[in-house]
C-alpha cells in the first residue's frame, strides 16, 4: 500500500512535470514567434502593390508604358524609383518635374546647365509634360501605395501584370 501511493505520487510528480514543460515550451513558442513576425511586418513597405498599380493604370500608364517599364514619350521609372526612398518618391511625384531628366554633374550656373536650359528652353530635347499631381486626390491618398507598386516592380519583387488584391 506504501508502495502503490509512492507510485502514485510519482506519477502525478511526473505528470505535473510533463505538463508543466509542456506549457512552457509553448509559451517559449508564443513569445519567440512575436519578434520574428514584428520583424517581418516592419520589412514590408507601408502602402499596397495592388492600389498602386490601379493607380498607375489610371495616371501613369499611358506614357510610362503598363509596367512602369518606359515608352516614346517618358522614361522607365524602374532604375529610378530603385535609388528613391518613399518621401523622396513622393517629393519628385508631387511637386518636382525635372526629376526624370539627366541631373548635371555642375552647379546651376555651370555651362552645363546652361546648356541643359537652352536645349529644353528651344525644344531640342523631349517635352516636358510630366502633368502635376499634387492637388489630384486619387494620387495624392495613394502616393505610398504607388510608390509600393514600383518599389516592388524596381526590386524584382513583383513582375508586370495585376498584382493580387
Amino acid at each position: 500500500m506504501a508502495m502503490d501511493r509512492s507510485c502514485r505520487r510519482a506519477g502525478a510528480v511526473l505528470l505535473a512535470l510533463a505538463v508543466m514543460s509542456g506549457c512552457a515550451i509553448e509559451a517559449v513558442e508564443i513569445r519567440n514567434r512575436q519578434p520574428a513576425q514584428e520583424i517581418e511586418r516592419q520589412s514590408r513597405l507601408p502602402g499596397s502593390t495592388y492600389l498602386g498599380w490601379r493607380v498607375f493604370q489610371d495616371r501613369c500608364a499611358r506614357c510610362h508604358g503598363s509596367a512602369g517599364q518606359g515608352s516614346p514619350q517618358a522614361p522607365d521609372l524602374l532604375p529610378i524609383v530603385r535609388t528613391m526612398g518613399p518621401r523622396r518618391f513622393a517629393d519628385a511625384v508631387l511637386r518636382r518635374y525635372e526629376w526624370n531628366l539627366p541631373v548635371p554633374k555642375s552647379e546651376p550656373d555651370s555651362a552645363a546647365h546652361q546648356a541643359l536650359l537652352d536645349e529644353l528652353v528651344q525644344r531640342r530635347g523631349p517635352a516636358l509634360v510630366m502633368p502635376p499631381w499634387q492637388g489630384q486626390p486619387r494620387v495624392e491618398a495613394h502616393i505610398i501605395d504607388l510608390y509600393a507598386y514600383l518599389s516592388a516592380r524596381s526590386d524584382g519583387a513583383l513582375g508586370p501584370g495585376q498584382p493580387a488584391p
